[in-house]
């Protein structure tokens, strides 16, 4: 007997949906009874599927088989690149009925939602906040145990949250999946996007009128932006803005303290992609891939050697010029590098 495939026989008496196959049928029935007949060998996990259980396994294995096609992202599951294709293309199917505010995924809709309601039905046991979602109470509850389940593979790296993982995996991907729509820059986060755009679209509205209307009271400088302002008042004062709480320094930008907390946290969140080895800075990482290309960007004008790094070829130019910038202040000795100068003072006796 042939079955019409636009007909599907087999009804769901719970939910009333219907199905091809009466199989089909039986594995349904499972999200209302909550049976779950697969177990994963490696963890224990109960799976009400087949499927979703070879699905779970790529979390072990780490098998990625569905990939962006614009970025080249890599994801374990098919409905996986489908919400992350949003973040190119924007669309926000799910809207709110109550606000204009629109989502990429119905479990931010819902979230949403509750700021409507004002519901918060989650509280910590431990300082009373209240929270509207029961992942957020889990997520505030690491404030309190200083938990970080979420390990990056590649650095190490442990985050409290899944999204701080995901925001530093693209320290090595270099995904970069948020595009200004004024200026085409690319960010790793909505949040850096959002807060470029909003700096980008003044910066273009002064720039068409050549409107500069932040100027300087000491020198006659002036700026289209007041942060333009803030920090180059700063080369007046030697005021330093930004404070390092953990260990007082200052800084003029706040960007250098972000790099400078580095120092504290042992953070390396730029790793080489051929032998492993992981820095704070990426600029130290550009530098360190130069052993494996073989690049040598600093050419000596005089004799043409080339080196990787600036600091290798300032040392070679003393060469040429024949300056030795390292005395020795017991014989007068002079040397091209300071390592030199380390090793001539072994030679004199330690007072």
């Amino acid at each position: 007997m042939q079955i019409n495939i636009r007909e599907k026989p087999h009804t769901c008496e719970v939910c009333g949906l219907t199905f091809l196959r009466a199989s089909y049928l039986n594995i349904h029935m499972r999200t209302h009874t909550g049976v779950k007949p697969y177990f994963c060998e490696v963890c224990g996990a109960a799976l009400s599927g087949k499927s979703a259980l070879n699905m779970h396994m790529r979390t072990h294995t780490g098998d990625k088989p569905y990939s962006c096609g614009v970025c080249g992202s890599a994801f374990s599951t098919k409905s996986n690149v489908n919400v992350h294709m949003r973040t190119h293309t924007g669309e926000k199917p799910y809207a709110c009925d109550i606000c204009d505010a629109a989502f990429s995924q119905p479990c931010q809709l819902n979230n949403h939602m509750q700021t409507h309601t004002g519901e918060k039905p989650y509280r910590c046991e431990i300082c009373g906040s209240e929270f509207s979602r029961k992942e957020s109470l889990i997520q505030h509850m690491r404030t309190h145990t200083g938990e970080k389940p979420y390990v990056c593979d590649v650095c190490g790296a442990k985050f409290p949250r899944k999204k701080d993982l995901t925001i530093h995996k693209r320290t090595h991907t270099g995904e970069k999946p948020y595009a200004c729509t004024f200026c085409g820059l690319r960010f790793s986060t909505n949040y850096h996007e959002r807060k470029h755009k909003k700096v980008c679209s003044t910066y273009l509205e002064h720039m068409h009128t050549n409107e500069k209307p932040y100027a300087c009271e000491i020198c006659s400088s002036a700026f289209s932006q007041k942060h333009h302002l803030e920090i180059h008042t700063c080369t007046h004062t030697g005021e330093k803005l930004y404070s390092c709480e953990v260990c007082g320094t200052s800084f003029a930008r706040k960007g250098y303290i972000k790099v400078h907390m580095l120092t504290h946290t042992n953070e390396k969140p730029y790793a080489c992609e051929v032998c492993g080895t992981a820095f704070a800075k990426k600029y130290h990482l550009k530098v360190h891939m130069r052993t494996h290309t073989g690049e040598k960007p600093y050419s000596c004008e005089v004799c043409s050697s080339a080196f990787s790094q600036k600091h290798h070829l300032e040392v070679h130019i003393r060469i040429h010029t024949g300056e030795k910038p390292f005395v020795c202040e017991v014989c007068n000795s002079s040397f091209f590098q300071k390592h030199h100068l380390k090793l001539h003072m072994r030679k004199h006796p330690v007072i």
